[in-house]
């Protein structure tokens, strides 16, 4: 293809028209099932993942996949160089803990990478990108839930790569004619098609419950029981997986050169640890047993971020806000999958 047809081609599609699409870490929780929503719009999707905390079995049926890490420049500048009209991108390390005792692989990885795929796009002539960001961004904010125009002021470093991330983002918005948008969210939870979540370690609370569930752990632990909050656990913001990709999907369509716009998701309220724990038991039938333990440094009580902007101006509506749906479908996924992947 040649490049001004490539050009054209980002500039002028059409959100109803089938695309050609590049969806980094394609094979990670949140990538995968977003790639199986575009397959089921009639897109053609390439999958970029270096495996490294992806998974092969989880690239949905119909995409290929190529494996490149984003920190392996020219390969990643010569995989991008295939006619893409957009970029979805997910690949990242997300493990808060983590990036406060190794910074180094959080900035090189996130930044340097991400930078990597702008330089990539920008040679390329890609111009359309929509940006896997998150709420963390925010830190501990006054306002709850959260709107766009809270300040940034991120307490951990994962938080502060990828606010690195969006501004990088902006720039390039600004100084090369890219178009973009960033989804800041919290807590994703759920599956779909036979795609879930299979971390190493896991981190999450739905999935770290549902193991107690099939057995594999013998309890849950709830860190801090003191916050002033209804139950005295802490509440966080949860999300569908579906709902997350129908904004993804969406925000395909809302890209605009020169342009970076950023959109929170959120489910305007949020559950307790106390809720979750209680939803999972009624949605397995089966007793979770739960642990009391001090809180955790730098955990505040309540993190929900607004969806009103995106709602407002994109036509968004979540489709399975209840907590039932997003743990009975994660439900599903766990016994079909009770060792994950298995890779």
């Amino acid at each position: 293809m040649q490049q001004g047809t490539r050009s054209s081609r980002a500039l002028m599609w059409s959100r109803d028209a089938p695309m050609r699409l590049l969806v980094t870490g394609g094979a990670g929780y949140i990538g995968s099932i977003v790639a199986r929503h575009l397959l089921a719009g009639g897109h053609e999707v390439v999958v970029l993942d270096n495996l490294s905390r992806g998974h092969r079995q989880a690239v949905p049926d119909g995409a290929e996949l190529i494996i490149v890490d984003l920190l392996d420049r020219e390969v990643v500048r010569s995989a991008v160089d295939g006619g893409f009209d957009a970029v979805l991108h997910f690949a990242a390390l997300s493990l808060v803990g983590e990036s406060g005792t190794h910074p180094e692989i959080y900035y090189e990885t996130n930044v340097g990478g991400t930078l990597n795929l702008l330089e990539a796009m920008r040679s390329a002539q890609v111009r359309n990108l929509v940006f896997s960001s998150t709420a963390a961004v925010y830190g501990e904010p006054e306002e709850v839930p959260i709107p766009e125009t809270s300040p940034p002021l991120p307490t951990n470093t994962y938080g502060r790569s990828k606010l690195a991330v969006d501004w990088m983002i902006g720039d390039y918005c600004r100084a090369h004619d890219l178009g973009a948008v960033s989804l800041r969210y919290f807590n994703v939870a759920g599956a779909s098609g036979g795609l879930g979540e299979d971390h190493h370690p896991e981190t999450h609370l739905i999935p770290n419950i549902l193991r107690v569930a099939l057995g594999a752990n013998r309890f849950v632990e709830i860190f801090g029981t003191d916050y002033d909050t209804p139950d005295g656990t802490a509440i966080r913001d949860y999300i569908h997986i579906d709902d997350l990709a129908d904004a993804h999907v969406l925000a395909l369509g809302a890209t605009e050169p020169g342009r970076h716009r950023i959109f929170n998701l959120g489910n305007g309220t949020g559950f307790s640890v106390r809720e979750v724990v209680r939803a999972a038991g009624e949605v397995t039938g089966r007793e979770i047993h739960a642990r009391e333990a001090p809180r955790r440094q730098g955990d505040p009580p309540k993190l929900v971020a607004s969806s009103e902007l995106i709602r407002e101006e994109l036509g968004w509506k979540p489709r399975k806000p209840s907590l039932e749906d997003m743990v009975g479908d994660a439900w599903a996924f766990a016994r079909a999958h009770p060792n994950g992947y298995g890779d």
